[in-house]
């Protein structure tokens, strides 16, 4: 409860703070991953609690709170947030980039555009860049959805991840579980 309160705090403070252009609806946003353990078993999980936004010079800012990972089982859960992510050390994955805006406010509603970018990942305690390929879609005058066009591939190792990662699979007594983790998005954006 007490990571709950903290993150709806952060949320308002960055959105208050940051003057966004656009502000991620989180009630039409999505963030899932893939896992995939005895070499070929693969499960799908989402976060449930995002918050972010694009301000007037394209810069964006995405938050998604560890906690609220969701991976249909509650103990498998508890493990994520308790061996993988640390949750009591690491509450957030955030990630920024940098849009055109010129080009987005070019959109017409229905109209969509594809796009690279360069996406700063912070996560676990380290940051890297990796590349994201976009749909953009206005969705109407007041609204975008941003799709990534292939998933986002996270490898653990990169992230102090590799660990947690042993410790999950220890714990469930598995083969294997994949360090390399497809993550795919579908975000709604909206301003006034």
């Amino acid at each position: 409860m007490k990571q709950r309160a903290y993150f709806l705090l952060l949320s308002v403070l960055v959105g208050a703070s940051a003057q966004a252009e656009w502000v991620l609806d989180s009630e039409h946003s999505a963030i899932s991953f893939v896992s995939t353990k005895a070499i070929n078993v693969a499960e799908v999980h989402k976060f449930t609690e995002l918050s972010g936004g694009v301000d007037e010079d394209g810069q964006v800012t995405l938050s998604i709170s560890l906690a609220s990972v969701d991976s249909g089982i509650v103990l498998r859960d508890e493990r994520m947030r308790e061996m993988l992510f640390e949750t009591d050390k690491f509450s957030l994955a955030t990630v920024s980039a940098k849009v055109d805006t010129a080009r987005l406010d070019k959109l017409e509603p229905g109209e969509s555009m594809r796009t690279a970018i360069e996406g700063s990942i912070s996560l676990h305690g380290e940051t890297r860049t990796i590349p994201i390929d976009l749909l953009i879609t206005r969705a109407g005058d007041h609204q975008l959805l941003v799709a990534s066009e292939k998933p986002v591939v996270v490898n653990a190792p990169q992230f102090r991840l590799s660990e947690g990662v042993e410790r999950l699979r220890e714990v469930a007594g598995l083969p294997s579980i994949s360090t390399a983790v497809p993550v795919t998005f579908i975000l709604t954006f909206s301003r006034d």
